[in-house]
């Protein structure tokens, strides 16, 4: 008989990266029998490897790793990739657990845990991914002066010059600049961007971001062009 959760895994890939046997072992059994398609790595390093060829539906990421740490594949991950990540920690200190969430994760569990709690914070993870803000469409071409933000192509040019941003990064900036001059409070905009996952995040994940897009596309990131903070409010953006 086929479980409801083990249906709802249908062919979901989950990479396990733990340099733990014993943690890898558990959990890997349990989502086995939960459904999920599961894969393994036992260090940074292997997890790189793994994630430069094929992409798994989510991660679960140890912070404490060989070679390579958590936090350091994470903010290479999301360089270029929105795939759920939970973080597997030891860590139980409001800041690691708040940089976490700030570099992209969508969700923590602290060590030691019940592979059951793991598994249902996996389904649960997994289902906010539909309900993930889309950006592309054949009119979401944004153009301001020397500034072209093209949700097609995904891709934000100044002056002729391609900027680099994550995924996430790139969702607000279209956000808010889908709607010049409407000011958003932090809550608006993590409800709106990050979706469902809204609350698992901390609103100043909001305040991170944005920060990290004027370093990006600011002339003077103190003095910002663009992404115009409204004091007591929240941000918009001046076309």
């Amino acid at each position: 008989m086929t479980s409801m959760a083990g249906s709802e895994a249908q062919t979901r890939t989950i990479l396990v990266v733990d340099d733990e046997p014993m943690v890898r072992e558990v959990v890997t059994t349990y989502l086995e029998r939960e459904g999920f398609v599961v894969e393994e790595a036992h260090n940074g390093k292997v997890a790189l490897e793994m994630l430069a060829t094929v992409e798994p539906d989510l991660v679960l990421l140890d912070i404490m790793l060989p070679y390579v740490d958590g936090f350091s594949i994470l903010t290479a991950l999301r360089r270029t990739s929105d795939v759920p990540v939970i973080l597997l920690t030891a860590r139980s200190e409001e800041p690691d657990r708040i940089l976490g969430l700030e570099l992209g994760a969508d969700d923590y569990v602290v060590k030691p845990f019940s592979p059951r709690e793991v598994a249902a914070r996996v389904r649960t993870v997994l289902r906010r991914t539909g309900d993930r803000p889309s950006t592309t469409g054949e009119a979401d071409r944004l153009t301001f002066d020397e500034l072209v933000i093209d949700g097609r192509t995904r891709e934000v040019v100044i002056s002729g010059e391609r900027v680099e941003l994550t995924p996430k990064e790139f969702d607000l900036l279209f956000y808010l600049a889908s709607s010049p001059r409407q000011v958003f409070s932090r809550g608006q905009l993590l409800e709106h961007v990050w979706g469902s996952s809204a609350e698992w995040q901390d609103p100043s994940t909001v305040t991170v971001h944005v920060r990290r897009i004027r370093q990006k596309i600011e002339p003077d990131p103190n003095e910002p062009r663009w992404v115009a903070t409204v004091w007591g409010v929240g941000y918009r953006f001046e076309p």
